[in-house]
């Protein structure tokens, strides 16, 4: 059993130790599906990345932005899921956030752009 909220906790203060402002730990790895706890200070981001074929962000603490091509796509805060869309996005903390990354990958199914 994973404790989100300790692993949360534990994040957050590496990201605040971290020199880029973020920390994070694969804690599910089951075939196809991954989850990720990650943690962002204030201001870090995850720059411009694709999308795998299905992801979804869900926020554990804290509040960050979702942004395609620059412009603002949703802003999400804590106990709120995201289902990401299939476009090339960043992610921006808006405050110390710590969040759970879903997602599916190596389907038959290309990543998107």
């Amino acid at each position: 059993m994973v404790d989100l909220d300790a692993l949360s906790r534990n994040h957050l203060e590496a990201a605040r130790r971290d020199e880029r402002g973020r920390s994070a730990e694969l804690v599910v790895h089951d075939g196809e599906l991954r989850q990720s706890v990650i943690a962002l200070v204030r201001g870090a981001c995850l720059s411009a990345h694709n999308s795998p074929p299905a992801a979804s962000i869900q926020v554990l603490s804290g509040r960050l932005r979702v942004e395609l091509d620059g412009e603002v796509q949703g802003e999400v805060g804590a106990g709120e899921l995201w289902a990401l869309t299939h476009e090339r996005h960043a992610v921006l903390a808006l405050e110390d956030t710590a969040f759970l990354l879903t997602t599916v990958t190596g389907v038959d199914q290309r990543s998107y752009a």
